[in-house]
């Protein structure tokens, strides 16, 4: 009996090695790292990503939710190195990182998890990790309140300004073939009319930027001289306007001002390209102005070719600055206007427009809409007179954010597009 009793445990012993032996152990690994189905977790660094894409983190084991804080798992921004706010969740082995807000197009992005991520056993932590990804399409910085990209129509593509109205809108190629199509405008009675436009410029920081190529073959006047361009206008003066004069030598920003006293105030940025500042015998208030007169002046930039303008409006610096392809033109500094002038306590833009004079509608080709009567008789400025300042020419992925663009992002997003 007692050496059967010791064959038995023996049997017994073997038989739990075994178990021990055929165990599994557990898996610390990463699974898969998507963005909307694509990988992001393969040999290259991955493209395409969409700008609305939400970020998942399968593993193999549950994690911690607890450790899968904004400080363990980042996203950075390449080209400013800017790390973007996130939402994450855990649900068990995986992990979701939301973006707060859309990332912007054409726009390297690193993702990183740091060890500090730990598995809901606490046995193992996460191996650090970097993945790199690019959303797709060309470079255009994230947050756009409204962007009209004219494939064909006059919807915004970032909100919810769609044009109400258009007449004799053309919709041809535009300046290269990843930009599609551009909204082609006649110089005699082109329009397109964009509602509620108000809300589009009644905030501190301000950033307009569009693709133009006016058109000076057979646009004149009346008396058959070269005709300007009303390009787009909001209400004149009295929202904003930009405009390019008949002999393409300047071209400016008009734009109603908040004076932090109940009023508005309407002031020009205006690129003469002279060189000229309040050092060297241009206005007080002008602190920059590039030198065009050896290569040409401003005409060199405008006329009859695709230029990239953009114009801001920095609330903190309290200064209006217009690029040209990329590249600073002009800028302008409040704090620099005479003492005592009303001007010194701008606080941002401001809508000043009174119905029927003007109206609150954003005119692509015209400086107002035809609601407005500011002008109506005015030869130059009435918009049932063909030869008036009509725009003659194209315009594309005209955009519009309430906030500052960096000089970097405003190069970059020139480059992309170009």
């Amino acid at each position: 009996m007692k050496k059967f009793l010791i064959q038995s445990f023996a049997l017994v012993g073997i038989a739990m090695m075994v178990m021990v032996s055929c165990k599994k152990e557990k898996d610390y690994t990463l699974s898969s790292l998507t963005a909307d189905g694509v990988d992001l977790n393969g040999a290259t660094s991955a493209t395409g990503v969409a700008a609305t894409a939400n970020i998942v983190a399968t593993f193999a084991e549950d994690i911690n939710a607890s450790t899968a804080t904004s400080t363990n798992i980042t996203l950075v921004r390449d080209y400013d190195n800017a790390t973007l706010a996130t939402n994450i969740t855990v649900a068990g082995n995986v992990v979701t990182i939301d973006p707060t807000d859309d990332l912007g197009s054409g726009t390297l992005y690193k993702l990183s998890f740091t060890s500090g991520v730990a598995f809901a056993d606490g046995a193992a932590n996460v191996t650090a990790f970097e993945r790199t990804f690019t959303t797709g399409g060309t470079f255009a910085p994230a947050g756009a309140v409204a962007h009209w990209t004219f494939e064909g129509n006059g919807n915004d593509v970032a909100g919810s300004f769609n044009a109400s109205g258009a007449v004799a809108i053309d919709y041809t190629d535009s300046r290269n073939a990843a930009a599609g199509k551009a909204a082609t405008f006649n110089g005699d009675n082109s329009i397109m009319e964009i509602p509620g436009a108000d809300a589009l410029m009644n905030t501190n920081d301000f950033t307009l930027g569009f693709w133009v190529k006016a058109n000076s073959d057979g646009h004149v006047n009346g008396d058959g001289n070269p005709a300007g361009h009303f390009v787009m206008g909001l209400a004149a003066f009295k929202g904003f306007q930009f405009e390019i004069p008949s002999d393409y030598g300047w071209c400016k920003l008009a734009a109603s001002y908040d004076l932090g006293n109940g009023n508005t105030g309407a002031e020009d940025l205006w690129f003469p390209g002279d060189g000229k500042t309040g050092a060297n015998g241009g206005w007080q208030g002008w602190d920059f102005c590039k030198d065009l007169t050896a290569s040409g002046g401003v005409a060199a930039l405008l006329k009859d070719k695709w230029a990239h303008v953009v114009c801001v409006y920095n609330s903190n610096s309290r200064q209006g600055i217009i690029y040209i392809n990329g590249e600073k033109m002009k800028s302008f500094d409040f704090d620099l206007w005479p003492e005592g002038d009303a001007k010194r306590n701008v606080t941002g833009l401001k809508y000043g427009g009174t119905a029927p004079e003007v109206v609150n509608e954003l005119a692509f080709g015209f400086i107002q809409s035809r609601a407005g009567q500011l002008w109506d008789a005015e030869p130059w400025g009435g918009y049932d007179f063909p030869t008036s300042n009509h725009f003659k020419g194209q315009l594309d992925d005209v955009r519009i954010y309430h906030k500052v663009l960096s000089d970097d992002e405003i190069l970059l997003m020139y480059n992309s597009e170009k």
